[in-house]
């Protein structure tokens, strides 16, 4: 009953209008930087060891310092073969097979693989028989989204949609969240099969960036884009940084291979690092590797 009562406002409010005025104020300069970003990591217990710029005076703008750079020791890359690993620093939602077309999102509510994908039917049946895991990243995570494993670019998918927030509370109450909201779908060959990578948009998020397109939203419209690698592909290694976020949100990462296995049986709540493995191969064959539309 908390949980209906804290998400309830989320059905009535502006969420692009308030995320376009959180997106403003992020990025403007003001003397008040400094100082909120020092309340900010004290708020929420950010770990300023870990950032590559220790001065916070060279922070310009708060989006700057939310999206900052790690120091490259901060978090080693699990190279083991047949590994993949953590994409990003959060928690985990669920992680579990994707049965019939649903993923399950929380207690009592599932969501639509097809609708998630924004309605793809070939990329769907892609992961028709797949896993899914939902990470999700708060306020004092690092934000950067990094590769699980080495992967071929193929497709990115904007699909617009609603900015409910993606905490806990709201997942537990509000149906079909992840597949409501704005959201940006990449798809991959790779040596495990396709996987997808989806980054879901959250109220005061709306700002979603990719390493090969920069800042994809805002300003996108309201219609399904697809727009496909064939031609110039992108491939990046595992470990490499993919996107970011512009305030937390949650990923989440698909794969068509079911003979993949998590590591450590993650559940609703683990905290997770980027770069440690999250996912093992079980078995030597992978089916359809290369297959992907």
């Amino acid at each position: 009953m908390k949980d209906l009562v804290k998400a309830y406002p989320f059905y009535v409010l502006p969420h692009h209008f308030l995320s376009r005025i959180v997106y403003f104020l992020t990025r403007r300069q003001s003397r008040w930087v400094v100082p909120f970003i020092q309340f900010f990591s004290k708020k929420f217990k950010v770990n300023l060891a870990e950032a590559a710029e220790q001065d916070l005076s060279h922070f310009k703008t708060f989006n700057a310092f939310f999206t900052r750079e790690l120091k490259a020791s901060a978090r080693p890359i699990d190279d083991t073969k047949d590994v993949l690993v953590s994409p990003v620093d959060g928690t985990v939602s669920e992680c579990g097979a994707i049965n019939n077309g649903s993923i399950f999102q929380a207690k009592g509510h599932e969501y639509s693989l097809l609708t998630l994908l924004g309605n793809d039917e070939a990329l769907a049946d892609l992961f028709q028989n797949g896993q899914f895991s939902t990470i999700y990243l708060s306020p004092r995570d690092y934000h950067r989204i990094h590769m699980p494993c080495r992967g071929t670019l193929t497709h990115q998918i904007h699909v617009p949609g609603r900015l409910f927030s993606v905490a806990p509370f709201t997942v537990n109450t509000i149906p079909n969240v992840f597949a409501r909201n704005e959201r940006v779908v990449t798809i991959y060959k790779t040596e495990f099969g396709p996987m997808a990578m989806i980054l879901v948009g959250a109220m005061n998020v709306a700002a979603i960036e990719t390493v090969w397109d920069g800042l994809i939203t805002p300003p996108k419209g309201k219609k399904v884009s697809t727009k496909r690698f064939e031609e110039h592909p992108v491939t990046l290694k595992k470990g490499e940084e993919m996107g970011r976020f512009n305030m937390g949100s949650t990923v989440v990462w698909l794969m068509s291979n079911s003979a993949l296995k998590w590591v450590n049986d993650p559940k609703n709540g683990d905290a997770v690092q980027l770069g440690e493995s999250f996912m093992a191969l079980q078995q030597q064959s992978v089916a359809d590797s290369d297959s992907a539309p």
